[in-house]
């Protein structure tokens, strides 16, 4: 799936963010325009707390509360991106039995994908505009998509999921949980990134690497592995 953009279409007029809902107040309107590129986004996302609590609201709520879990940021990042005249896309990645999943949003500049992301794992997060597919950009996680175990767990993606379709239900501020958007995106076409084959012969990470993916993550937050054989009843997000 290709996504284009015009140049006139992806500028900020007078520097000054979208807002393609008219629902933003001032206040809102204010912390959006200060973010002139998505990294300033990613900045401010990775200032804020990570919230480990179930539920799904609202980038309203994420910019009110300052705090937001992995499908909370995404959604967050997607409207701010929004407002810099990207498409709101998410891509949802799947990862084994044993671990939580992920979700990013994505853009594109000069014809090459970058994420922004909220995670508790330090390695899970920005990703610049280099990748010239949303397959190589996904694959830029393998390495790093562990659970606290040093299993690599990425195992599926989605294609570019657009959340416009769900402007009619305000996402971007309701008050409303947001789970049909989760459903939406469960249900949305996913590809396989690793065959079986390569599954089975899959090594552990560096632990090294897993204690710089954990720092300073909150613990209550973090998936808990079981052994092998066992599986987990509910996935979370990571």
């Amino acid at each position: 799936m290709v996504f284009t953009m015009s140049k006139k279409k992806n500028a900020i007029a007078g520097g000054r963010p979208r807002d393609p809902s008219g629902e933003w107040s001032s206040s809102e309107l204010r912390l959006l325009r200060g973010f002139r590129r998505p990294i300033d986004i990613q900045r401010w996302l990775d200032k804020i707390g990570y919230d480990p609590a179930p539920g799904t609201r609202s980038p309203r709520w994420v910019m009110t509360e300052k705090k937001a879990n992995c499908f909370e940021g995404a959604l967050f990042a997607a409207a701010a991106l929004r407002c810099l005249g990207h498409p709101p896309l998410l891509v949802d990645i799947r990862s084994s039995d044993n671990d939580d999943d992920h979700v990013i949003a994505i853009f594109r500049r000069a014809g090459a994908w970058g994420a922004l992301a909220k995670s508790n794992y330090t390695t899970l997060r920005y990703r610049e505009p280099v990748f010239l597919s949303v397959r190589e950009l996904v694959m830029s996680y393998f390495e790093v998509y562990f659970n606290p175990w040093g299993e690599k767990t990425l195992r599926e993606y989605s294609l570019p999921f657009d959340l416009s379709r769900f402007d009619r239900r305000r996402w971007m501020t309701t008050a409303e949980d947001l789970d049909f958007i989760g459903d939406g995106l469960n249900r949305s076409p996913h590809r396989r990134a690793l065959t079986l084959s390569m599954v089975r012969g899959l090594e552990r990470a560096d632990p090294r690497l897993v204690r710089a993916g954990l720092l300073g993550a909150k613990k209550e937050g973090l998936f808990r592995p079981r052994r092998a054989g066992k599986r987990k009843n509910q996935k979370h997000a990571a």
